[in-house]
């Protein structure tokens, strides 16, 4: 692996991950001591970084890392309305129905064990990634892929700022359980109106969450 992939895979999933939190800065002298690389590396990452919107230039030195605010989320919640709906029509057209059908079944599943709270919340994430990854290999369109990879590392950073809503995970699974049934049925417009329904509903719930701070809401 080149240099300046170690060190952009590194910084990205430690932005996304929230080790390096909104507004950290990032200098590219210390980021090369640490991870033992030369600047050049570190500079050619943080081009990349920049593109993908998980930093943005500091007043001084080096980026920060971007801030998370309502703003943005409704900005990124614009970008998933055109993509998401645009990917779920597409799969619903192209997708081996057997893995969709599969992964309806495991968010029923979910729903039940979010119900009894023998869920993880984790597993449950891990599932809508498969979904996420399922479509996006059913779209077999590789520029709505990237666009799609770029995306999904906003909603990651957004997702860990929320905090856990057992009542929204739960509709949220059977939201994503419609998706998945409607592309394993093959029909676009279905997928692509309950890909509609889940969007709104977790743009409410971070509404919700920040006019009503004793209110807790989450992103899936």
């Amino acid at each position: 692996m080149r240099a300046s992939e170690r060190v952009y895979r590194t910084l990205r999933e430690e932005i996304m991950h929230g080790v390096l939190p909104p507004g950290h800065l990032i200098a590219e002298v210390e980021q090369a001591e640490r991870m033992g690389v030369s600047r050049t590396p570190v500079r050619e990452a943080i081009g990349r970084l920049l593109a993908d919107l998980l930093v943005e230039p500091n007043t001084g030195r080096g980026v920060v890392v971007a801030p998370i605010s309502i703003d943005n989320v409704h900005d990124l919640f614009e970008m998933r309305e055109a993509l998401d709906t645009a990917c779920a029509a597409l799969a619903a057209r192209r997708a081996d129905p057997t893995v969709f059908h599969d992964l309806a079944t495991r968010f029923e599943a979910a729903h039940q064990r979010l119900a009894t709270g023998d869920a993880e919340v984790q597993h449950y994430y891990d599932l809508v990634s498969e979904l996420d990854a399922a479509i996006d290999t059913a779209t077999d369109n590789r520029y709505l892929q990237q666009a799609q990879a770029s995306m999904h590392s906003q909603l990651i950073r957004v997702r860990r700022l929320s905090k856990t809503n057992t009542a929204r995970l739960m509709a949220s699974a059977k939201e994503h359980e419609q998706i998945a049934r409607a592309i394993a049925a093959g029909q676009p417009d279905l997928a692509r109106a309950a890909t509609l329904v889940h969007l709104h509903n977790a743009l409410a719930a971070i509404d919700e969450a920040a006019t009503e701070p004793h209110h807790e809401a989450t992103t899936p």
